[in-house]
């Protein structure tokens, strides 16, 4: 799976993936007025107006990036017609020819990680029938419960020819708390990126691994020294733009060959329009319009400074 990720990247030359963490209140009005004229101002409504914004964003936006990254939290808190506007945004991005990294920040022990893992990356059984209940083709996985919780992921990673992304040093402010505590010589976030390496070859796709890493834009130090402790990793990098990430710090997380990290922005790109240089610009009406020139802006600082 990582080898399409590559090869879409390079076909795109834009190492980005568009955020999909629809808040509602960055939906504009038009979008929410005809859902909550359809469903009421209701879970349904709702998740109809984040489907539809989802789509107006893709629909601007595909030809320009290799993939998206829906933060499944922004739907879950809809109830059930939020995970139904999620698995059909992950539908649509697909018609579209995206990948998808399902933001999910799964992690347990092993039955149930093999749950999580068979709903979002692989398959479920159901009498005679297997079916592929989420769809993505990579997701996200929280480590601290140990190989146990992540070997079932990196099962289905090998059944399935899909992708996974470890957090190992996230971009939030106190991600030190616990990831940067020394231990045996070491902190916890090099100890997991070790691990990391270890785990990701037993899933070597060409040069690079399914099993991926999560580093934060807001450390760069520290993404260039988990580089060298995982040159096999691609890495998901958040944290870019409106957490304080900037491109100029990039480039330690990305191998001499170009390659080896894809970094997210979310409120950056889909709520383009609220603020500057877009809103002067584009009015919520073109919120699609607004976020395609925040990608082609996104892309050419990456690259710039690459």
């Amino acid at each position: 799976m990582i080898s399409r990720l590559i090869k879409k990247i390079q076909e795109t030359n834009a190492p980005v993936c568009v955020g999909l963490d629809p808040n509602l209140s960055f939906v504009p009005e038009h979008i929410k007025k005809e859902a909550f004229e359809k469903f009421g101002e209701t879970p349904e409504g709702a998740g109809e107006a984040i489907l539809n914004f989802n789509k107006g964003i893709v629909d601007a936006t595909y030809d320009l990036i290799p993939a998206v990254k829906p933060q499944i939290a922004m739907y879950e808190q809809f109830g059930i017609p939020g995970l139904k506007a999620f698995k059909d945004t992950v539908d649509y991005c697909h018609e579209k020819g995206l990948l998808v990294i399902g933001d999910i920040k799964r992690g347990d022990i092993g039955n149930t990680s093999a749950s999580y893992a068979k709903a979002h990356i692989g398959e479920i059984e159901i009498g005679s029938g297997r079916f592929s209940p989420f769809n993505e083709d990579f997701c996200t996985v929280n480590p601290y419960l140990g190989s146990d919780g992540v070997q079932p992921f990196t099962d289905v990673c090998n059944e399935n020819d899909r992708g996974i992304f470890v957090l190992v040093k996230t971009s939030n402010k106190s991600s030190g708390e616990l990831q940067d505590l020394n231990a045996s010589g070491k902190t916890i976030y090099e100890t997991v990126a070790e691990y990391v390496e270890k785990w990701g070859q037993t899933s070597m796709d060409g040069d690079y691994s399914n099993i991926g890493a999560v580093v934060g834009a807001t450390y760069p130090e520290m993404g260039q020294e988990l580089r060298k402790i995982m040159p096999h990793a691609y890495i998901l990098v958040p944290g870019y733009g409106a957490q304080g990430g900037k491109a100029e710090d990039l480039k330690g997380f990305f191998n001499k060959d170009g390659l080896g990290a894809i970094v997210n922005s979310s409120r950056g790109i889909i709520a383009a329009y609220t603020k500057e240089p877009y809103s002067d610009r584009f009015g919520a009406e073109n919120f699609a319009d607004a976020a395609r020139e925040a990608v082609k802006d996104m892309v050419r600082d990456i690259n710039g400074n690459l």
